[in-house]
């Protein structure tokens, strides 16, 4: 039954009028001294907390405080430069910040994202921008339409210049989104190639997982690298002006895209001169699957670059330790580097900027 006129204005009326009685709410509203202060206007909300493992010292999450008006508040800090991960918990229920536009996304989930400014090689500086594109293809492999997310470098749009390609791969649980958002990974290139440290470069950023669920079995491991060699480097061979030959060509993941670029990069070795292990390590299984790769002289000759970093207080870290014996016992020049922290966002955007400014030179 349709709402009579008289009874819709004074409904519109008393809606605007609770808009404009309602408090103002910033979230979130970082501060000069470091702290990050998170507010949500729920004024029926009986515990509200604030929710991201990546920030110091909110491992399990924080309480909010309620204000007479309705607005939960509570500041974290000081933090780290960088960009930070976070959702409220509100009587259970998990939700986003409405208060604020940034987001970043995950396998099966989304996240509000905070950005603390304050390091020169992850920050957005006035220098010339690539453009990063969500790129949607349709994998053989897996009869299903997929989506990566592609930079290309400043100038690339206005250009004929061909570059050489980096495809740098998501860890566990994230998507192909989560390097170009909370990873900052293009405006990491961005200041390395404005300040003449890396060289201009196409990097692509794909789905690691090949479906939504979580568990990962032998066989659904061993899709992405097959969709890899069939769908995704082919397609950016094909669209893109990509240098050809394994010379321009790297690799490099974080946690399962650490593993992902071992399985994907040892067996085809003679495609790639540059591999990157972020806080990860090769499978049980793995030398005795590769061992004739890992032993291949010929294809040594070619590479340039084995670069493997972790965390000291990470978990993975004694998995790490023994993929780089394995490697350096089939006589790999290996790169090995223990970084304060443990497995976060916080290690992964620094080692990207370091690898990153090794690759092609």
């Amino acid at each position: 039954m349709p709402i009579p006129r008289r009874t819709a204005l004074a409904v519109l009326a008393a809606g605007l009028l609770d808009a404009q009685q309602a408090p103002p709410v910033a979230s979130p509203e970082v501060l000069p001294d470091r702290r990050i202060t998170f507010r949500l206007l729920a004024p029926k909300a009986e515990a509200v907390r604030v929710m991201g493992g990546d920030m110091p010292g909110n491992g399990k999450g924080t309480e909010l405080t309620k204000a007479a008006n309705g607005v939960w508040e509570a500041t974290l800090g000081p933090v780290p430069a960088g960009a930070y991960r976070y959702n409220f918990n509100v009587d259970g229920l998990t939700v986003v910040d409405p208060r604020n536009p940034a987001i970043s996304e995950s396998n099966n989930n989304v996240w509000s994202l905070a950005i603390m400014p304050g390091a020169d090689f992850v920050d957005t500086r006035n220098v010339p921008h690539g453009a990063v594109a969500a790129v949607n293809y349709y994998s053989t492999e897996l009869k299903a339409y997929r989506r990566m997310q592609v930079y290309t470098p400043p100038g690339y749009e206005a250009g004929k210049d061909k570059y050489p390609v980096f495809y740098l791969l998501h860890g566990s649980s994230d998507s192909d989104a989560s390097w170009s958002t909370v990873g900052r990974a293009g405006f990491i290139l961005d200041n390395l190639i404005a300040d003449k440290k890396a060289k201009p470069m196409i990097m692509v950023m794909p789905a690691g997982h090949t479906s939504r669920g979580m568990v990962r079995t032998p066989a659904t491991a061993s899709e992405f690298p097959r969709e890899f060699a069939a769908d995704i480097m082919p397609y950016v061979e094909k669209h893109y002006r990509v240098l050809p030959g394994r010379a321009h060509r790297a690799m490099a993941g974080l946690s399962m895209g650490g593993g992902q670029t071992l399985a994907i990069g040892v067996p085809q070795l003679d495609q790639f001169a540059y591999l990157g292990v972020f806080s990860s390590g090769a499978a049980a299984t793995f030398e005795e699957r590769h061992k004739a790769a890992l032993d291949n002289t010929a294809w040594k000759k070619g590479l340039k670059l084995i670069w493997i970093a972790t965390g000291k207080e990470d978990t993975g870290l004694k998995r790490t330790e023994d993929t780089v014996a394995m490697l350096k016992k089939h006589g790999f020049d290996v790169v090995y580097k223990e970084s304060e922290g443990g497995h976060t966002w916080l290690n992964w955007r620094d080692y990207l900027n370091e690898f990153a400014s090794k690759l092609f030179q």
